[in-house]
């Protein structure tokens, strides 16, 4: 391994001139500080990890919590992509990633004491449960913290604006003829109350009356309850026109659920997904959906992280809302008004 000795022997300056050139000290020649640099990119010289958090009390490791209930992980379309977006923008910020959780090996630690032991510099959290004990623990402690669709009052949040996007999607049926419009949301989570919120307030704005059988709780990320829930919306004796699904991937079930009964979309029924997953541009008919910019929030958290990081005394604690945009296919039909 090369060491800060063998470029001050290359160079012909001393090793404590080649930590100056190497740390961003100003007070020696600009050329020196460009042949010091040129050498160790040429020697393929990596400071040492250890020493430089030893210095600087900063491990350049960013923890991230994630705990999926549905069990997709990875496979989850939406997260995966914004777990993407957290890593590459991490490492454009010079910060590795590790996932946190309770178990360790054979220990049981906690979250805290798991990033403790990692000696994370920070932490982004996304789809947990915010309320149980270990979070709470986490947030409250000295680590700086960035939630993801979830908001503390002491630590920043990046938020895809779920008001707006129910909002929108109900808005966007109305406008085409629509009327009776069911809902069927996922579990009962601060994003799925804003998607509540928005339904609401786009049908209470155009004065359309929704039964209390339209709107059904169920699960994201679930077909097998998507098919469920569909069959009994279709069931009722005044089924409705539209529904909306919890997202595009829970839709899957409702399509199936419509092939059995020999309904086509749009003709028979309206739908509606919701994530803009790529899978929902390529279903036939294309699927009309809200698009949530999983790439700016990843990005955005990690940008507000790093802030919280390097300039604790100045970063103050915010709520980044992030717009998403309707991607409209043709599951929808026009009816006449």
């Amino acid at each position: 391994m090369v060491t800060i000795k063998d470029i001050s022997r290359a160079c012909g300056v001393s090793p404590s001139t080649v930590s100056k050139a190497l740390n961003g000290y100003t007070d020696i020649r600009p050329e020196t500080i460009e042949l010091v640099k040129k050498t160790a990119r040429e020697m393929h010289y990596l400071p040492n990890a250890a020493a430089r958090q030893l210095k600087t009390n900063s491990s350049n490791n960013i923890g991230v919590l994630f705990v999926d209930e549905t069990m997709s992980g990875l496979t989850h379309e939406y997260f995966s992509s914004i777990l993407d977006s957290v890593k590459t923008e991490a490492e454009k910020h010079g910060y590795d990633i590790t996932f946190l959780s309770n178990n360790f090996g054979k220990q049981n630690m906690s979250v805290l004491e798991h990033c403790r032991y990692r000696k994370c510099d920070g932490v982004v959290i996304a789809s947990v449960d915010f309320e149980s004990e270990a979070v709470m623990e986490l947030v409250k402690s000295e680590v700086p913290v960035v939630t993801i669709d979830y908001a503390f009052d002491n630590v920043s949040c990046v938020m895809s604006d779920n008001v707006e996007g129910a909002y929108e999607l109900a808005s966007y049926l109305i406008a085409n003829g629509h009327r009776k419009i069911a809902f069927i949301h996922g579990e009962l989570t601060s994003v799925t109350k804003k998607r509540i919120l928005g339904f609401y307030r786009a049908m209470d704005e155009h004065g359309i009356e929704v039964p209390n059988e339209y709107v059904i709780a169920g699960k994201f990320h679930d077909p097998k309850f998507g098919q469920i829930a569909a069959g009994s919306l279709l069931d009722l004796d005044d089924p409705p026109t539209a529904i909306m699904f919890p997202d595009d991937f829970t839709y899957l079930g409702g399509m199936n659920e419509f092939e059995r009964r020999g309904l086509s979309v749009p003709d028979d029924i309206s739908v509606a997904g919701y994530d803009g997953i790529n899978l929902s541009q390529v279903l036939a008919p294309k699927l009309t959906t809200w698009y949530q910019d999983a790439d700016s929030i990843g990005r955005q958290s990690v940008i507000k992280l790093v802030e919280s990081i390097e300039k604790k005394r100045i970063s103050e604690p915010e709520m980044i809302k992030v717009s998403g945009k309707l991607l409209k296919g043709y599951s929808v039909k026009l009816l006449k008004h």
